[in-house]
């Protein structure tokens, strides 16, 4: 029987595989601070990373405060602060990352703000409500389950080197044949059932921007004025290009907006971050480009498994994290399915929401 043997190593590693994937995956469906959909009440800027991520949290600030004369946007890209009163801490994030020069390109000013500690936290912040799932989380239970096809692929190797090793034995015992098949079965059933949960937004976040966006207008009552409302919450849930130019009121703003969030998603595309290094560069609030692996900005998500992210100081920003995935049309970090992030609008998201992602 100690020919047998040669399995007890493949096997603790398989089980030791299995638990670990099961308690990766249970920790990434896991919601620490359950509470109710808010409906249609939800605030403007949770609204607008949960449709599009960071990017359109970005986008609806910077024309909030361009509405509210807090900003002007050059045809160029040039963006030029004309007051420091922020109306909410993304604001100052926006104003904090333009400078002390009060003036800076859009490219870059979009990808530090989009990685700033305060846009991240909007994000921790959904996901410990259960409307996203914690990208980190995600991570490690993917990584988690990888380590169970290498615990198989040791057991094949195993196998084969048990039978070879015994094979100048004439009459002698060899190993059970049973046993490979059986760890085999055992593994192959564990993938099955230990699947990680895909996208990033839950049931419950589909649910909440059903209730949002249920063809009617949305006029945010959390974290818009009043008279730029309907158009800051079309602006959140379906993005720049599901407000016309007559309600925008700035064609100029809109294409810069837009041609910005081409080039980032192109960039990420194509694996290029120049964007990113660009922010780096100037000493940004996301930190270096280094952030995100090789992505310019996207929802890393809180390094900590605990609590609520709600000062944004729980290590959340993208400054120094890596390999956090995904991608978007405007830069977002979202949700479910195969490219929408839950939202029937234009609030598409890349490889990383529902075969990975929206990480940015």
């Amino acid at each position: 029987m100690w020919h047998n043997a040669y399995y007890l190593i493949p096997a603790a590693l398989l089980a030791a595989a299995v638990v670990r994937a099961s308690q990766a995956r249970l920790a990434a469906l896991r919601v620490p601070n359950p509470k109710g959909l808010p409906g249609r009440g939800i605030p403007l800027l949770d609204a607008a990373f949960l449709a599009g991520g960071p990017g359109r949290v970005f986008d609806t600030a910077l024309v909030r405060m361009h509405r509210a004369g807090h900003v002007v946007v050059s045809r160029a890209g040039l963006v030029t602060l004309t007051t420091d009163k922020p109306y909410d801490k993304v604001e100052r994030e926006i104003v904090d990352a333009i400078g002390p020069s009060r003036s800076r390109d859009l490219g870059p000013l979009r990808i530090a703000v989009m990685r700033s500690p305060s846009v991240q936290a909007i994000g921790d912040t959904l996901a410990d409500r259960g409307l996203m799932r914690n990208p980190a989380r995600l991570r490690r239970a993917r990584t988690a389950r990888r380590a169970i096809w290498f615990a198989l692929l040791l057991t094949a190797v195993v196998t084969a080197a048990a039978h070879l090793l015994d094979s100048d034995e004439p009459g002698g015992e060899h190993p059970a044949l049973w046993i490979p098949p059986v760890l085999l079965v055992f593994g192959l059933l564990s993938l099955l059932a230990i699947r990680p949960p895909r996208g990033r937004m839950t049931p419950a976040g589909r649910r909440q921007l059903g209730l949002v966006d249920d063809g009617k207008p949305w006029t945010p009552r959390n974290g818009a004025r009043r008279a730029d409302a309907a158009v800051l919450g079309a602006i959140a849930l379906g993005g720049l290009a599901a407000v016309g130019a007559a309600e925008f009121a700035d064609a100029e703003l809109q294409q810069a907006l837009l041609a910005t969030a081409a080039a980032d998603q192109a960039a990420r595309a194509t694996g290029y971050s120049a964007s990113s290094s660009a922010t780096g560069s100037t000493g940004s609030t996301g930190g270096s480009g280094s952030g995100c692996g090789s992505s310019p900005a996207v929802w890393c998500g809180s390094s900590s498994d605990s609590g609520s992210s709600d000062s944004g100081s729980s290590g959340s920003s993208c400054g120094g994290s890596s390999g956090c995935g995904g991608s978007s049309s405007s830069g977002s970090s979202c949700s479910s399915g195969s490219s929408g992030c839950g939202s029937s609008s234009s609030s598409s998201c890349g490889s990383s929401c529902g075969g990975g992602g929206c990480g940015s």
